[in-house]
């Protein structure tokens, strides 16, 4: 089985990290656009982007566990197919900010090898490399984002339900 690992550290403190990766209109900034999207344990929805001939647009994800603001973690499936794969979040204080591990885990075999190595890898490590930084900067120190900000969801009207 294949796994995804990307760490990053950002000169931004926990709180406002978590709050980056929980509250559902930051995701859209940064990620795709979240629908349900619900820190409840249990809790159904759904990551909509922009479909394609190799994919439907939308990911189903079911919330696993949470340990705010420290560990988040959700099922993920990607396709038809109803492969399930699991992803988390894990942070921690370090070095003035925090360091942010994501695991994408649950790619079999061959094609799931391929995707990971060749999609999903490069597509996470873009959102948080760029974009997952770029909504950082601008929100404040309660993580509200900034007045001024010019970001705007990535995908505003991509598969609503």
């Amino acid at each position: 089985m294949t796994v995804i690992r990307v760490v990053r550290d950002y000169p931004h403190p926990p709180a406002k990290v978590w709050r980056a990766l929980t509250d559902p209109n930051l995701l859209a900034l940064w990620s795709m656009r979240p629908d349900g999207f619900s820190l409840e344990i249990g809790a159904r929805f759904k990551f909509h982007g922009e479909p394609n001939k190799h994919w439907r647009g939308y990911v189903e994800c079911e919330m696993l566990e949470v340990r705010a603001p420290s560990l988040l973690r959700y099922s993920w499936v990607g396709d038809d197919n109803g492969q399930k794969q699991f992803v988390s979040y894990s942070l921690e204080p370090h070095a003035g900010g925090t360091r942010l591990a994501l695991q994408h885990s649950g790619f079999n075999g061959v094609g799931g090898f391929l995707l990971a190595k060749f999609i999903m890898t490069p597509g996470w490590k873009k959102m948080l490399d760029a974009d997952f930084p770029a909504v950082l900067s601008d929100l404040d120190d309660t993580g509200a984002l900034l007045a001024h900000s010019q970001l705007k969801p990535k995908f505003p009207n991509q598969g609503a339900s």
